[in-house]
């Protein structure tokens, strides 16, 4: 099931004893656009703090409450590293927060998430336990990675956040598209799926979907996206109307019309390997 970053926004997240924050923003790589962290607001009890939670700790959502709970408590969220919104997340500041929970990198592997498809099987070991019980760990206890257990610039930055891309432009080979509405994510994977373009005045009222496979290239500085496709590819694509009629059939009938393969053929390849190891 596909879910708009709408849908996420101002979801309650609950730990294992007691409530957290609500969601107010997502952070997602610009190499495999998958979302990498929640951004939660804390609330009062923790001064509105903003911290990072990664859908590693996420259990099943709670969709029509609009509730995510996690695997973690409160204290483990107190005393977790903070997080500066208005400045970029490097891979370093990654490292210490991914240390301090005991999760796996992400990046260096072939699936979505090392070498998994899906963020909650990093965290199995052998005979699919749970390979990590998520122990309280005080800030300062020294289990922290060293500087030296990533080869990483302290400038590496490649997160960006999906509510500044809401507002992007959106470019085609024969002229402007419109600009980004919504975000499409996968709720197994947290893979963005498709950009939901509003193609604002040249062809009103309408959304069309464009998957990240088919950009071109981003302009992050000039808040832009260039899309390999052209306004009749677009009027001429099967319909967008919402997540919830969005089917597999609808999905592979709008990848054959730009001439795509289905992201979800490479993953079954990606899993049934994984599956023979």
């Amino acid at each position: 099931m596909l879910h708009t970053t709408q849908d996420l926004d101002g979801c309650l997240i609950r730990a294992t004893d007691g409530m957290i924050g609500h969601v107010e923003d997502l952070y997602f790589d610009d190499e495999s656009w998958v979302v990498r962290y929640l951004v939660v607001d804390t609330g009062t009890w923790l001064y509105s703090r903003k911290v990072l939670i990664s859908p590693i700790a996420i259990d099943r959502p709670d969709w029509p409450a609009r509730l995510l709970p996690v695997s973690m408590n409160r204290e483990q969220v107190r005393h977790s590293p903070g997080i500066d919104t208005d400045k970029p997340v490097s891979r370093q500041h990654e490292r210490t927060y991914l240390s301090y929970f005991g999760y796996p990198a992400y990046w260096g592997g072939t699936g979505l998430w090392g070498a998994e498809l899906h963020p909650n099987m990093t965290m199995l070991g052998p005979g699919g336990f749970v390979s990590n019980p998520y122990p309280l760990r005080p800030a300062g206890d020294g289990i922290h990675a060293s500087p030296d257990a990533f080869d990483l610039k302290s400038d590496d930055h490649h997160l960006h956040d999906s509510n500044a891309v809401a507002r992007y432009h959106v470019e085609g080979s024969d002229g402007d598209i419109g600009h980004v509405a919504s975000l499409l994510i996968d709720e197994e994977t947290w893979a963005i799926r498709y950009l939901v373009v509003n193609t604002g005045s040249w062809w009103l009222g309408h959304e069309v979907l464009v998957a990240p496979a088919w950009i071109r290239e981003v302009s992050w500085g000039d808040s832009t996206v260039y899309v390999e496709l052209n306004r009749r590819q677009i009027q001429d694509a099967p319909p967008y109307e919402s997540p919830t009629r969005l089917t597999r059939e609808s999905e592979a009938s709008l990848h054959r019309h730009y001439g795509h393969p289905g992201y979800w053929t490479a993953e079954a390849k990606r899993g049934a390997g994984q599956s023979e190891r």
